[in-house]
């Protein structure tokens, strides 16, 4: 096989990929459930290179989220499900029927004003569509969180649904007593260490999480962002451990834990007065 501008070339490799005996082991052994976090971490580097302004790198990893769509259609298409052609015809179908505006012969154009509710109704109707192919027993109820979508992030998700509870008063009153429900959960994690039972460990480390978002919403922080400048300072502050070792001669291997620590401190240490610098000059 050789690379190829043409998307058959690329279902072609997917195919040969996930032949039996001759395909590759590890891409044989695959599922849906094991692919989706790659589909998840792909779209996210498509993200990371937009905000870098690295066409090259943006190139590549539409590349990889390319390929999670074929994965994810090869995999259908073994279980007669669907095929990557069914999914080229559902998008190109939703969005001719999204736009009448542009789409439509040269009596069903609507002015620019009309777009956006067009857009609402036209979304309305599919919605109500596929309700009606749903299970009856899937349509009877209608949740109140039903409308935060699936697909988000875990993060982003909890948030929302947090947020969609909150307006009919399911919620906490005081940040503080969410910081003691976050130590409550904390117990539990310990009781469940004492157990060393590992779905009981996943499962409260699960609530943890969920509490520290409602803490983040509480105090008026984005717990995605938050979480992306924790990592940002850990990489910094890591980086400064190799620095350091490195101009010693001595590598992260050598290293003990105390050491290391040590000098993770003294990285904190030297942010600190930065950081207090940089509030006192925000409230001149």
């Amino acid at each position: 096989m050789t690379p190829s501008r043409d998307i058959s070339r690329l279902i072609e490799i997917m195919a040969a990929l996930r032949t039996p005996v001759t395909g590759c082991p590890w891409d044989l052994e695959q599922n849906f459930s094991t692919i989706a976090p790659y589909t998840i971490e792909e779209a996210y580097e498509v993200a990371d290179a937009i905000t870098r302004g690295d066409f090259d790198d943006l190139r590549e990893e539409l590349g990889d989220l390319l390929l999670q769509v074929v994965y994810h259609a090869r995999m259908a298409e073994e279980q007669s499900a669907f095929a990557f052609g069914d999914v080229v015809e559902a998008i190109t179908g939703k969005l001719i029927r999204r736009h009448p505006h542009v789409f439509a012969d040269k009596d069903g154009n609507i002015a620019p004003a009309g777009v956006k509710s067009a857009w609402e109704r036209i979304k309305a109707e599919e919605k109500a569509e596929r309700a009606a192919r749903r299970p009856p027993e899937e349509t009877t109820h209608k949740s109140l969180l039903a409308t935060v979508k699936a697909g988000q992030p875990a993060l982003t998700r909890a948030m929302e649904l947090q947020r969609k509870a909150s307006t009919v008063g399911f919620d906490w009153n005081d940040p503080r007593a969410v910081l003691s429900k976050i130590r409550e959960e904390a117990d539990e994690i310990e009781a469940a260490l004492d157990r060393k039972n590992v779905e009981e460990l996943a499962e409260e480390t699960g609530d943890l999480l969920f509490a520290l978002v409602n803490l983040a919403r509480h105090v008026g922080a984005d717990p995605e962002s938050a979480l992306r400048g924790t990592n940002a300072k850990f990489e910094r502050r890591f980086a400064y451990i190799e620095r350091v070792l490195a101009a010693k001669g001595r590598s992260l291997e050598d290293a003990t834990l105390a050491e290391m620590d040590a000098l993770w401190n003294e990285a904190k240490g030297a942010e600190q007065p930065a950081a207090s610098a940089a509030a006192r000059s925000d409230r001149r």
